[in-house]
């Protein structure tokens, strides 16, 4: 299984991006609201609605933990909208992303996000599901409702290897 073997990199805004925006309030475009007493870090992700009668759903994912190393099997893709997680507590967790290819995922990459990090999937982008470490873990999420099938899974002959 060693041609399998997929590395732990650091979430960072340029890596990310050809998969979804990064979520994070560095850097991010904010000013003062409410008599100066809160901060808005403003449109940090671009919510994607499609098909028919979309709408966005705001939820609470509680994830159960995974160990590492981690044998990736199965991924899977919405290809009516974009998903955001964006964790509630400090905790451990990894995205696992990958490009398309003639309606295959390629070229897989593992990120751990860093301390108030979270990612927004963008539209028909592969990933993996949510994967928290360590300890169990709430996030909120946004993601799209509506009519229409917006999930495709795609199960691996054999699972990836992911290693810390």
């Amino acid at each position: 299984m060693s041609d399998r073997l997929l590395p732990i990199k650091p979430l960072s805004v340029e890596a990310f991006a050809p998969f979804g925006q990064v979520i994070t309030t560095d850097g991010a475009h904010h000013y003062p609201i409410n008599a100066g007493m809160t901060e808005r870090y403003h449109d940090l992700a671009r919510v994607e609605l499609g098909g028919v009668h979309p709408r966005p759903l705001i939820s609470i994912f509680r994830g159960q933990p995974y160990p590492l190393p981690l044998d990736l099997r199965m991924v899977e893709r919405h290809p009516l909208g974009s998903q955001a997680f964006y964790p509630l507590a400090d905790t451990e967790w990894l995205v696992i992303v990958a490009e398309d290819k003639a309606g295959l995922p390629v070229r897989i990459r593992a990120f751990r996000p860093a301390r108030g990090q979270g990612v927004n999937i963008a539209m028909n982008t592969w990933h993996g599901v949510l994967t928290p470490l360590g300890s169990p873990a709430d996030f909120l999420v946004v993601d799209r409702g509506g009519e229409g099938n917006n999930l495709e899974e795609h199960v691996f002959d054999r699972p990836w290897r992911i290693v810390g």
